[in-house]
């Protein structure tokens, strides 16, 4: 059987087994899900500057829609593989990983990705009080831009995966790289639209930005569920996103074939 074939038939698997890790550590879990309650801070905040008036295009309404969004779309995509990998690169648990018939990374992503069923459950009630609350009409009407969704969501959780996953291989040469991990989560935080919309910024800071992987990790597909991206600006977002997928995936594997080597070369 070929490698790609016995890939394929232990996917189902790997998935199965990250969905039960997800159900087994459902406290957790849900402890993480409140750990990602920034954006409602930052909605009563915006709401409350914007209270006497617009800012930058930016409502009363138009941030609560936008917070709101901002909020299932960084639950949807949130990834924590650098955590997983600096433990078990500590712990000699990488080594078992190893063994499998699946790259590491493909088994790091199916543990991640087999957790989503609970992330659907716990983000749905939000989803359903969001759109209740803001109104269908602060969402996009457009078939195309809707159809991008999707593609825009997944492409955001894959930059965060993979950046992560380049991070964690860094644990390979040094007993820890958590404080790199924190340093990129720092750096999300402020270029990504998570606390602001990008469009606060000045005009040259927004241009600097849109070459930056971090806007595609969540504004991009935040904007585009809110209608504020023509389609021309949607698809050359679409364009520079799956840009930095490849990248990210290429830094990733670069870094884990020297620091495997280096993993191997000191008995691990």
């Amino acid at each position: 059987m070929s490698v790609d074939a016995r890939t394929l038939r232990a996917l189902p698997t790997f998935l199965r087994i990250g969905f039960s890790e997800a159900v087994a550590y459902r406290a957790e879990f849900f402890v993480w899900v409140l750990a990602y309650t920034m954006p409602l801070i930052m909605l009563a905040l915006w709401t409350a500057v914007a209270r006497d008036g617009a800012i930058g295009g930016f409502d009363a309404h138009a941030f609560q829609a936008y917070f709101l969004t901002t909020l299932v779309v960084r639950l949807l995509t949130g990834s924590w593989v650098v955590w997983e990998m600096n433990m078990d690169i500590r712990t000699g648990a990488l080594t078992t990983k190893l063994l499998r018939p699946l790259h590491p990374f493909v088994g790091y992503a199916c543990e991640n990705l087999g957790a989503l069923p609970l992330r659907l459950i716990a983000i749905l009630p939000i989803a359903i009080a969001s759109v209740t609350y803001v109104g269908l009409g602060a969402f996009t009407h457009d078939p195309l831009l809707i159809a991008l969704v999707p593609m825009a969501l997944f492409g955001a959780w894959a930059i965060t995966f993979l950046a992560l996953c380049a991070i964690g291989t860094l644990g390979l040469w040094w007993e820890s790289s958590l404080a790199v991990g924190d340093l990129w989560l720092g750096l999300y935080f402020v270029f990504s639209g998570y606390v602001m919309p990008l469009s606060l910024f000045p005009e040259w800071a927004q241009r600097v930005i849109a070459l930056l992987p971090f806007r595609y990790q969540l504004a991009f597909p935040v904007e585009l569920l809110l209608g504020r991206l023509t389609r021309e600006a949607a698809f050359e977002a679409f364009a520079l996103q799956w840009a930095w997928i490849a990248i990210a995936l290429a830094v990733a594997l670069t870094l884990w074939r020297r620091g495997l080597r280096r993993f191997a070369a000191f008995g691990g």
